[in-house]
C-alpha cells in the first residue's frame, strides 16, 4: 500500500514556484571499494540499465559483477577523484549554481527553483523533490542532462521522479524534457569547444566522437540513441567544416560479452594507429559533464592504447560542463520549456487574504 505525503503543515500565505530538476547519472559517495559497490548496486540493479531477465541478472549481479568489479572500479575512481569529491558532483553543482544565475537574468528567485539530483547515488532524486515539495513547487520541468534519448539513461530518471512522485498527495504539474541532441545552442556550444581548444593546443589529424555504448539489441528493440549520436556527430562535423574523412564516430564504455555499438572506441584508436595516424582529438558530446568514463576511460586509458599501438597523442576534449556557452543553452532551453508557465507572483497582500478566506472556512492555516 502506497503511504501518501501527509500535507497537513500546508499553510496558504506560502508562494507558489516552479521548479527546474537537472539531473545526471551519478556518483559513488568515495572512490573506495565499500561505496564503488554500493554504487554499482543500484545503477547496475535497473532494469531499464541492464536489459536481462531479473532473476538471470540478479545472480550474475551479485554472484560475479559486484564480488570482482567494485575494487577495478574504484581504482579507476581514484585516478579522477579530487579534494572535493567526485568530478560529475562537483561539476554538477556548478551546473546548478549557473543556471540560477543566469535564470534570474528573466525569472525572480521567488519564481523559480534549481535544483540538482543523481539517479544513482547522492544527491538522490526523492530526496532533493522532498527540498522542491517543502519549498511549495506546484510546476515541476525535469530535464535530464543527457542530450542522446535512451531508455537506459533518460527512462530511468523519468521512471524515478514519477516513482517518488507516486507518494504526493498534491501533485505538481510536471513537465519532462527526453532530449536536445539535435538543439543549435548544443551543437554550437560543442562546436565552439572543439575550435577553442584546437585554436589552444593544435588540430590533430582527426577527430572522434566518442559516445557511450548501450547493447545492440537496445538499438533493435527500437531504442533511438544510436541515431540521435550520429545526427550529433554530423551536425558538429558540418559545422566545422570537417571532410568525411577527418572525422568518425565511435561508442565506449561497454560492459560484458554482448554486442554493442559498433564500432569500438578503442578499436578505432587502434586502426587509426595502424594506418600511421600520429595525433587525435576525442570528444564526448554524450556526456554533459566529465565524470569517470571521459576523465579516466577516454583521456588516460585511451590515451595510453593509442601511443602503445603507434600513435603520438590523443587529446581529449573536456565536455561542456559549466562553459558560458553550454549554461546560455541551457538557460534558453529552460526558458522555452517553461513557456507557458508564466507565474503570476503572490504578493504578500493577495496571500494573506487568501489565508483569511481559508481560515474562515475552517481551515488551520
Amino acid at each position: 500500500m502506497v503511504r501518501f505525503i501527509n500535507e497537513r503543515n500546508y499553510a496558504h500565505e506560502t508562494p507558489k514556484r516552479m521548479g527546474v530538476l537537472i539531473t545526471n547519472l551519478g556518483t559513488p559517495a568515495s572512490p573506495s571499494p565499500k561505496d564503488v559497490r554500493k554504487y554499482l548496486a543500484e545503477f547496475l540493479g535497473d532494469a531499464r540499465v541492464v536489459e536481462v531477465p531479473r532473476l538471470v541478472w540478479m545472480a550474475i549481479l551479485h554472484g560475479v559483477v559486484l564480488r570482482t568489479r567494485p575494487k577495478k572500479s574504484a581504482e579507476a575512481y581514484q585516478e579522477v577523484w579530487g579534494e572535493d569529491g567526485s568530478p560529475l558532483l562537483q561539476i554538477g553543482l556548478k551546473q546548478r549554481d549557473a543556471l540560477r544565475e543566469s535564470l534570474s537574468t528573466y525569472l525572480d528567485d521567488s519564481e523559480v527553483q534549481v535544483e540538482l539530483a543523481m539517479r544513482y547515488g547522492e544527491p538522490s532524486i526523492g530526496s532533493v523533490l522532498e527540498k522542491m515539495r517543502q519549498n511549495n513547487v506546484r510546476r515541476l520541468l525535469v530535464l535530464p542532462l543527457y542530450p542522446q534519448y535512451s531508455a537506459t539513461t533518460t527512462a530511468a530518471t523519468i521512471d524515478e521522479v514519477t516513482r517518488v512522485l507516486r507518494t504526493w498527495r498534491w501533485l505538481p504539474e510536471l513537465r519532462t524534457t527526453n532530449q536536445y541532441h539535435d538543439e543549435d545552442g548544443y551543437i554550437d556550444a560543442i562546436a565552439d569547444s572543439v575550435r577553442q581548444h584546437r585554436a589552444e593546443k593544435g588540430a590533430g589529424e582527426k577527430l572522434l566522437f566518442s559516445m557511450h555504448g548501450i547493447p545492440k539489441r537496445n538499438l533493435l528493440s527500437g531504442d533511438p540513441y544510436h541515431c540521435q549520436c550520429h545526427k550529433t556527430a554530423r551536425l558538429v562535423a558540418d559545422r566545422l567544416g570537417l571532410p568525411d574523412d577527418a572525422w568518425a564516430l565511435s561508442f565506449q564504455s561497454r560492459l560484458g560479452k554482448a554486442e554493442w555499438l559498433k564500432p569500438y572506441t578503442d578499436t578505432v584508436l587502434e586502426e587509426w594507429a595502424a594506418e600511421g595516424v600520429k595525433t587525435v582529438d576525442v570528444l564526448c558530446p554524450g556526456f554533459s559533464a566529465d565524470c569517470l568514463e571521459t576523465l579516466e576511460e577516454v583521456a588516460m586509458e585511451y590515451a595510453e592504447l593509442f601511443e602503445e599501438k603507434g600513435g603520438k597523442s590523443l587529446n581529449y576534449i573536456p565536455a561542456l560542463n559549466d562553459r558560458p556557452e553550454h549554461i546560455e543553452f541551457l538557460t534558453q532551453f529552460v526558458l522555452d520549456k517553461l513557456s507557458g508557465w508564466h507565474h503570476i507572483k503572490d504578493d504578500a497582500e493577495a496571500l494573506e487574504n487568501t489565508r483569511e478566506r481559508a481560515v474562515a472556512m475552517g481551515a488551520e492555516r
